[in-house]
């Protein structure tokens, strides 16, 4: 074990697949392992260098593993790709990881903290729950005007459906549909519920930030809304804060 200097680390939800060679570039270990035996592996080995695809998880293993003092680098699968010398599976994978690591040309993905991905979450899941806010009131749209009831666009023309599923003296709408609208009208407010929250979130964690709260201080810049900065992932809004830090008073 001591000759190893760099590892492939094929990364998966139950087994892992291990590729390790030398100095001289000789293969000296291809191993399988359980997801629950891959931190004692690598604590009995000397730091090394270890090359995972930035795929789902790894930004956790790549934190775990450098507490064990190993150099850890992520790399983008399709920058991996073109080294997969045989047909694809789990050995051919992390063979390629392990020798696409090494290459000076190759480039890396920085591995997030925790807090990194914690405003990363927030602002995934408020992306996602707004699509679905879209869903609903689209299916609640869609239903209620195959019986001739409509409404302007926009949350006001929403807010009028919603005043006729709950009136029970609207003959034109059958108990059925009534009752399977009503449903929607529920789960819609739960997701309006749940992105204001998702809002307020975001928003402290804006506030917590010296990037965040320039952000702040474009006018505009953190209005809501679908195409706000309250609404854009870490990285977008860094790119907002680029081509608008000209009219940010510098601190």
């Amino acid at each position: 074990m001591e000759a190893i200097v760099t590892i492939g680390l094929d990364i998966a939800k139950s087994v892992f697949q291990v590729h390790g060679v030398d100095a001289d570039g000789a293969v000296v270990v291809r191993r399988r392992l359980t997801r629950a035996k891959v931190l004692s592996f690598f604590e009995r080995l000397p730091p090394c260098l270890v090359g995972l695809e930035a795929c789902a998880t790894a930004h956790y293993w790549g934190r775990e593993l450098r507490k064990l003092g190993h150099d850890v680098r992520l790399m983008p699968p399709s920058y991996v790709k073109p080294y997969v010398k045989r047909q694809k599976n789990d050995a051919a994978d992390a063979e390629a990881i392990c020798e696409a690591v090494t290459r000076a040309s190759m480039r890396f993905v920085e591995i997030k903290s925790p807090e990194q991905q914690s405003v990363m979450s927030l602002h995934r899941v408020r992306q996602m729950l707004m699509r679905q806010r879209t869903q609903v009131s689209n299916a609640i749209r869609g239903h209620l005007g195959e019986f001739g009831r409509v409404a302007p666009i926009g949350r006001n023309g929403l807010a009028q459906l919603i005043v006729i599923i709950t009136d029970p003296n609207d003959s034109a709408l059958p108990d059925d549909v009534r009752a399977a609208v009503a449903m929607l009208a529920v789960q819609l407010r739960l997701l309006n519920e749940q992105i204001l929250e998702l809002d307020r979130r975001v928003r402290a964690s804006a506030r917590a930030t010296d990037v965040g709260r320039r952000l702040m201080e474009v006018p505009g810049a953190w209005r809501h809304g679908s195409g706000s900065c309250l609404a854009r992932t870490p990285a977008a809004a860094k790119n907002d804060w680029e081509g608008s830090r000209s009219k940010v008073i510098a601190t």
